[in-house]
């Protein structure tokens, strides 16, 4: 085992995911969660500078609440 995977923090333990995290976890396409993200209701979008990173929480209580995508 690397340090690499020892100081890694699985994806259900993070605050924001990354939009390929996101997808992984969601089972969502990247584009699909890209296109939710620049909805201007999107509750669950933070931006870092140009970045844009997944607020977990909102977004799994936006999934949990959502009937189709």
């Amino acid at each position: 085992m690397s340090n690499d995977d020892i100081d890694k923090v699985p994806i259900w333990e993070k605050t924001n995911l990354t939009i390929k995290e996101a997808a992984e976890y969601s089972n969502i396409g990247i584009n699909r969660i890209e296109e939710l993200l620049k909805m201007p209701s999107c509750s669950f979008v933070l931006y870092v500078g140009k970045k844009k990173l997944v607020k977990r929480r909102e977004f799994e209580h936006f999934l949990s609440c959502t009937l189709e995508i």
